[in-house]
């Protein structure tokens, strides 16, 4: 997930997700955490409307894994982040098995498309409405 896409969900500035993944940063493997190339900013503008407002930030941003968002509970250190990283994490999850039971689909596409469609768009619009129902669920 994309740092200023957590933190609109965790209610904080983009600043704050970031510095707190720096003062850990050995919590934050590459793998964890890592931030986008040039040309990728690009087409995650072109490809995910909420995404536009990058258009004007000279900074790249940076993209955690779900683990990175697990490790970002720990850091942040906050009940609403607590509870933000558990619906997220829950995300993941079911994306993993919503992927997995539709394994003959996915192989059927090119695997270039495919991760273009996984990692820009598809994946971030899909995350987000899961989120977003599981945030008002009570």
């Amino acid at each position: 997930m994309i740092d200023s896409d957590l933190a609109e969900l965790y209610n904080v500035e983009t600043g704050i997700i970031n510095r707190a993944a720096k003062r850990n940063i050995n919590r934050f493997p590459e793998k964890f955490r890592f931030q986008i190339l040039e040309e990728e900013k690009q087409e995650v503008i072109t490809n995910c409307d909420h995404l536009k407002k990058l258009k004007f930030s000279p900074a790249l941003p940076y993209v955690f894994t779900e683990q990175g968002v697990a490790m970002l509970s720990a850091v942040l250190k906050s009940e609403v982040a607590d509870k933000i990283s558990i619906q997220i994490i829950n995300a993941f999850a079911n994306m993993r098995r919503f992927i997995s039971s539709n394994a003959s689909v996915f192989a059927r596409i090119d695997s270039v498309e495919r991760k273009k469609w996984f990692a820009f768009s598809k994946f971030d619009k899909n995350s987000l409405t899961i989120l977003n129902k599981l945030r008002f669920k009570k």
